[in-house]
């Protein structure tokens, strides 16, 4: 709880991940990911309630042995690729609230996907929320000059065109209007964000800038390029 908020984290864990089957469940330095979260999340006093959302026995299982609640399944109709955050954050919250008997006036989002997170990235996502009285806050990161839109190509067969065509203009990377991209370490929302705007991206949204190297693990070499990272930290 903070400035007597009730505060509820929801952990997004899917069983039908199609590039990594059971990706939730992976091990990264020998530490499943969705581990990882409940890790974090002892070190999270400020944290009401804790649950996984997900449609998964052994993930909701394992999920269970490190503090993480599974109180209920996430429905097929909310289990599908296609299927938004919004979708499954309000159905996580109605469930709880009708579970516990109370309201929640702060959702945290934590994938599993994002196992470099710290518990102060999170702490400081939710006390920008609170003390700038935003809508919602999402944690970011620096995106690479390489990477930079300005720097983007797109391919009719094989006529290559610029993406944006004010990169035709782009001689050096100093030109470039720094951009900044999700990195997946925390989601933070205010219930009127998702019950009465209806999204994850309130009217209001501030942007955390995180400094570090995060990875958002979609297949096998973001794995192992996470593990290179854990095994080479400080």
């Amino acid at each position: 709880m903070i400035n007597n908020s009730r505060i509820l984290a929801v952990v997004p864990a899917r069983g039908g991940s199609k590039g990594i089957p059971l990706k939730n469940i992976r091990p990264v330095c020998g530490v499943p990911l969705v581990v990882r979260v409940g890790q974090v999340l002892k070190e999270l006093p400020i944290i009401d309630r804790a649950v996984v959302s997900t449609d998964h026995d052994q993930i909701a299982l394992l999920a269970g042995e490190c503090g993480i609640a599974a109180p209920f399944r996430r429905p097929p109709e909310l289990s599908g690729d296609c299927v938004g955050d919004w979708d499954v954050l309000i159905h996580a919250l109605y469930e709880m609230e009708r579970i516990d008997g109370i309201s929640y006036e702060i959702i945290v989002m934590l994938q599993p996907t994002s196992p470099l997170r710290k518990p102060a990235h999170v702490s400081a996502a939710v006390e920008m929320l609170v003390e700038e009285n935003w809508d919602a806050v999402w944690t970011l990161s620096e995106t690479d000059s390489k990477a930079h839109p300005l720097k983007q190509m797109t391919l009719n067969g094989s006529e290559m065109n610029y993406y944006d065509l004010d990169g035709k203009d782009i001689i050096a990377r100093q030109q470039l209007r720094p951009v900044y991209h999700r990195n997946g370490i925390a989601y933070v929302m205010t219930r009127d964000c998702l019950v009465n705007q209806s999204t994850i991206k309130g009217r209001r949204t501030g942007g955390l800038l995180l400094e570090g190297n995060f990875v958002s693990i979609d297949d096998e070499y973001d794995l192992a390029l996470c593990e290179f990272i854990m095994n080479n930290q400080d």
